[in-house]
């Protein structure tokens, strides 16, 4: 695709490079083992069986399951929001959702169809530093409250939200609690049991997996968690998700958690020390930024700065030989505004001027040395093309 060396790749918000040991492990079901794991009658139909039971322990494994049978597989995590939220069934009136303004998109869009249809539903506003307060959820449940979903981590910031705290809350009150842990599966460790979640949604090529595979977790020692499907023709998933399964993109999507599980420590404590020295490099030699989100209760890897009198349009552009992005991969095309640093307070030309770093298992010391140098350079020959109206030399940090 490239002539010649390709772009440093800093978007692993967006999607993740597929390990060459997860292709190694994927290969076996796209060549001779190509059975349909529903078929029990020949042992082609057998070993693909086999092999997603396999996929689903290791995945439930990683997470602190209940049981692997919680482990329901999907298409990605949009596919696995949509199942938490729009296939839960309850008796009588739907009631009310609690979530927060900046949740991705697709869990926006579910509770806006339910609003759409009469449920009520309440938008949280984050702090400052884009973690959701406790006292503000307490305060926004009622008594007709079904369902509390809030992320376990920002996909344009990194920030965390305390989602243990939110779990114990809503056990206490008797509240289904979802949160959507797609950015952060492999990353940080995640708990189901201790954390009291009722539902969590995945995607693979998050976590260095192949693209088009997810996963929703479905609590089912919960007697009160029923859900719908929103696929039906064949029963597949304990009925909750029909179609034949993908069984290579399943296969590929255990063994990338297997690694993560194995390396989360180290690769943890190496990408925080990427991103830090990203970080200070910018803040040192850049004046007039503004990092958005939490400087501390964030993922490894994520860095969301605002440059202040750029557009980041045009710095990406300048930046050709780096892969940036400057929101969202899921809505950067549609040209609105970064709803999640509208949520937070930013201002139009910090949203404007926002880019996020993500970086990744593949990124090294000198990759981001030299991404370095390039942005202080570009920042500064874009500035000097267009002067900022009252230049100061103070830089903000998130929190």
């Amino acid at each position: 695709m490239y002539s010649q060396n390709p772009p440093i790749y800093l978007d692993n918000n967006a999607t993740t490079a597929l390990d060459p040991a997860v292709l190694q492990a994927m290969m076996p079901y796209l060549t001779h083992a190509y059975g349909n794991a529903a078929s029990k009658s020949h042992p082609f139909g057998w070993e693909a069986s086999q092999a997603v039971q396999r996929a689903r322990t290791l995945i439930a494994t990683a997470i602190n399951a209940v049981s692997p049978a919680d482990i329901i597989f999907t298409s990605g995590a949009t596919e696995s929001i949509n199942l938490a939220i729009l296939g839960l069934q309850y008796q009588g009136n739907w009631g009310h959702i609690i979530t927060s303004m900046i949740e991705h998109k697709s869990v926006l869009d579910c509770c806006a169809k339910l609003a759409d249809s009469g449920v009520s539903v309440t938008y949280l506003q984050p702090q400052r530093d884009g973690i959701v307060s406790l006292d503000t959820l307490f305060q926004a449940i009622r008594p007709d409250t079904r369902l509390v979903s809030i992320m376990t981590a920002n996909n344009e910031t990194g920030t965390l939200q305390k989602v243990a705290e939110i779990g114990a809350l809503c056990r206490d009150k008797g509240i289904l609690f979802h949160t959507d842990a797609t950015q952060a599966f492999g990353k940080i460790a995640l708990d189901m049991q201790r954390m009291n979640i009722s539902m969590a949604t995945f995607s693979a090529h998050k976590v260095y997996g192949p693209m088009g595979v997810g996963a929703l977790y479905v609590n089912t020692a919960d007697p009160h968690l029923m859900l719908s499907p929103l696929i039906v023709g064949g029963g597949h998933e304990r009925g909750l998700r029909s179609g034949t399964l993908n069984v290579p993109g399943i296969v590929g999507f255990g063994r990338a958690a297997e690694l993560a599980m194995e390396n989360m420590s180290v690769e943890s404590a190496r990408l925080c020390d990427l991103r830090n020295r990203l970080r200070q490099h910018i803040l040192d030699t850049v004046p007039n930024v503004q990092v958005n989100g939490h400087l501390t209760e964030c993922l490894p890897g994520v860095l969301n700065v605002s440059f202040e009198g750029i557009d980041a349009d045009s710095l990406l552009l300048e930046l050709s030989d780096v892969a940036l992005s400057s929101g969202s991969a899921c809505t950067s095309d549609q040209q609105i505004p970064s709803h999640v640093l509208q949520a937070l307070g930013a201002s139009d030309e910090q949203i404007r001027g926002s880019v996020r770093f993500g970086l990744g298992r593949f990124n090294n010391e000198s990759e981001i040395d030299y991404v370095c140098q390039r942005l202080e350079n570009t920042v500064k020959t874009l500035r000097s093309m267009a002067p900022l109206s009252s230049a100061t030399t103070t830089n903000e940090t998130g929190v």
